[in-house]
């Protein structure tokens, strides 16, 4: 029974597999596809409609400075503002359609995989449809409907042509309603940005601006409500006091109030004009003598922001949203009217949450550029006190904010090393190679290794920064790394294991390394403790190095059989400077053997001339034929053997000896200047594996 029942679940696995694979693959229409919600494109379309629903909700309460108030005593739309932004407008409806299409095509997960991991993608074109139209369809539908271009074009021409005045024109701009169910797509969108990259903007500046940028579309928003309640609070007015001179003569009537019949009853209006209290009762400016209290509204009349142009009373109504929602309302001097009183507690209440969201929000950005300038400061603050307490000397104390201040220029407060360890081995090995990979090769010595001993190398690299005068290392004390310079320069002197009468010293810059003895002992096979270091090590300026641990270059030993040839070897020898000092020294040494066996040699020639001489032939002493015989030449007596009287003998027997004797004498006190002492040669490996 089982059998029977596997073989349909493999299919429908198979199934769904081949649909998946269908779905993204690249034969099938781009209309027809279906698209994963983490993909790049849809992540992409995401930015770009939140920009546009930001623009849109920009634009629409552009609709509210429509309305405006002539010097004329009437009211009148401004139609070829609104022909511009209705085109804005359609522009931004076009996407939200767009948005709509794109999410019947986006797949989803399902909820019951969520269990473990990202979860299974549901990548059926009907399942998805019916998700969506079950959840976020009406809201979207909604807010991609052309509402306002409705209104404008067919709503308020025919309120005009019935006689209903502008009292159903400003009632037709509540249909811009509409804004809710904006908003209500912004904030779900905006939330799918963070889920599925993790942020809205990418830097700090950028994330502060964006925040901002909300916090003066909210005061867009409010200005423009503000102006649009102005029109209707005066709209209002001139309905009652109108009403309360319907039986007066000349009547009140209030096509009298709209600029469009002006000119059609220009002479009743201009008697109705001379003889009616409406717009002396319903003028702003004087609103203690008049019986109607404008309240918040006032503002726009006594300033005439009503009858402003367009971009005046735009600017005027921004600002007034922006000092309003950022003193809470603080400064409206509300009337009794209940509609006023509630705009103005809606403004005390959105402008305290915007300020505490949005501006904190902003604040948190900016605070993130600092935050590790700030944990240095404490950092700095702790050390001071730490180093106080302890009563440090005051050169230690200097070195210690040196080195604070090195290691803060050089890395910024990042732990470099903890980032890399967080990351995944072959991430990890690709940086470091990135990183290390061509330092390593300015490195002469590692010219001769191949790239899979330079990348293993280069992943085990550790970055290290010493300040001006620190000693990386001393003489006999145990070599635990080897250093290679990227920049700076570091002194390497030796005594020879303290030896009077020696000492050493070179300069090691960019591209050279020290801790040499260290590949000595680890190619050795039985190697254990840690070797002596042959030299003192000193920086000579601020030094940054890559370091290779003892326990790293032992694994390289050990794995890596490259490092046991011959040629890497002697390329080693090359480019160390304690195999060049030792050659040097022992150059040195073979040169003054030589002067020295030169020297006797000649002091031998000369002994031997004063004991054969002739005392007749004092004169005829040549000593130029002296210098010239040389070391094997024998020895010529420059008279006959049996000539010579035997006082002559022992008168030159005498001579020699006393010259002989000084001789010697100057050489003993000249000999301990010259004599140099023995620079024991460098360990080599055992190289009988290659």
């Amino acid at each position: 029974m089982s059998r029977i029942f596997a073989k349909p679940a493999s299919h429908l696995r198979h199934l769904q597999q081949s649909l998946k694979n269908k779905s993204f693959s690249n034969d099938v229409p781009w209309w027809r596809q279906i698209l994963d919600p983490n993909s790049d494109i849809v992540n992409r379309w995401n930015y770009v409609f939140l920009l546009t629903c930001l623009i849109s909700l920009f634009i629409d309460p552009l609709y509210f400075y429509v309305p405006f108030v002539s010097d004329r005593a009437c009211m009148s739309t401004d139609d070829e503002a609104a022909r511009e932004i209705t085109i804005y407008r359609s522009l931004t409806d076009i996407f939200y359609f767009l948005h709509i299409a794109m999410k019947f095509r986006t797949a989803f997960v399902a909820p019951s995989s969520r269990v473990f991991g990202r979860g299974e993608l549901v990548m059926d074109p009907r399942e998805i449809a019916i998700r969506y139209l079950k959840t976020d369809f009406i809201v979207d539908f909604t807010a991609a409907l052309p509402l306002p271009q409705i209104v404008i074009r067919y709503v308020i021409p025919a309120a005009k042509r019935n006689g209903s005045g502008h009292s159903k024109s400003t009632l037709a701009l509540i249909v811009l309603i509409q804004y809710v169910p904006r908003l209500f797509v912004i904030f779900p969108l905006n939330q799918q940005i963070i889920k599925t990259t993790g942020f809205i903007a990418k830097t700090a500046w950028a994330g502060a601006a964006y925040n901002l940028l909300l916090f003066m579309l909210a005061s867009h928003v409010a200005g423009a409500s503000w102006y649009v309640a102005s029109i209707g609070r005066q709209f209002s007015c001139w309905a009652i006091e109108c009403n309360k001179e319907r039986d007066a003569v000349p009547p009140c009537i209030l096509e009298f109030l709209d600029c469009n019949n002006v000119d059609e009853d220009s002479y009743i209006r201009d008697y109705w004009r001379n003889s009616t209290r409406v717009l002396e009762k319903c003028d702003a400016v004087n609103d203690e003598d008049s019986g109607f209290k404008f309240g918040i509204f006032a503002d726009a009349f006594t300033n005439e922001v009503a009858s402003s142009s367009f971009l005046a009373k735009y600017l005027y109504c921004l600002w007034w949203g922006l000092r309003n929602l950022s003193s809470y309302g603080q400064n409206l001097n509300t009337s009794t009217y209940i509609g006023e009183t509630l705009f103005s507690i809606f403004i005390s209440i959105i402008g305290l949450v915007l300020f505490a969201q949005l501006i904190g929000n902003m604040q948190t950005y900016l605070q993130s550029m600092t935050v590790k300038i700030e944990e240095w400061r404490i950092r700095k603050r702790d050390i001071e006190e730490w180093m106080r307490h302890r009563q440090l000397p005051e050169d230690l104390q200097e070195r210690v904010r040196r080195f604070d201040q090195c290691k803060w220029l050089a890395t910024r407060g990042v732990n470099e090393e903890e980032i890399l360890q967080s990351l995944p081995l072959d991430l990890r090995r690709q940086i470091q190679r990135h990183l290390c990979l061509n330092l390593v090769r300015r490195v002469p010595f590692f010219e001769q290794m191949d790239d899979q001993l330079l990348d293993a190398i280069c992943e085990r690299l550790v970055s290290t920064l010493s300040i001006m005068g620190t000693y990386v290392v001393l003489e006999d004390d145990p070599v635990s790394e080897m250093l290679f310079i990227i920049r700076g320069q570091l002194e390497s002197s030796t005594t020879n294991g303290g030896r009077s009468g020696f000492f050493n010293s070179i300069t090691l810059g960019p591209n050279d390394f020290c801790g040499e003895e260290l590949l000595t002992w680890a190619l050795l096979p039985n190697s254990t403790q840690l070797p002596a270091s042959t030299r003192t090590v000193r920086t000579l300026t601020e030094v940054e190095a890559f370091a290779l641990r003892a326990e790293d270059l032992k694994f390289f030993a050990v794995q890596f059989k490259r490092l046991h040839s011959m040629k890497l070897q002697h390329a080693f020898r090359y480019y160390s400077h304690q195999w060049r000092t030792w050659g040097a020294c022992f150059i040195e040494a073979a040169w003054r053997r030589y002067k020295k066996k030169k020297m006797e040699h000649e002091l031998a020639l000369q002994e031997s001339y004063y004991y054969n001489q002739d005392p007749n032939d004092e004169g005829n002493y040549n000593e130029q034929s002296f210098d010239d015989a040389g070391p094997e030449q024998p020895l010529v007596a420059s008279g006959s053997r049996g000539s010579q009287q035997l006082g002559a003998t022992i008168l030159a027997k005498r001579f020699a000896t006393n010259t002989r004797r000084g001789i010697e004498q100057k050489m003993a006190d000249s000999s301990s200047s010259l004599k140099m002492p023995k620079l024991f040669k460098p360990d080599e490996p055992d190289f009988s594996a290659e």
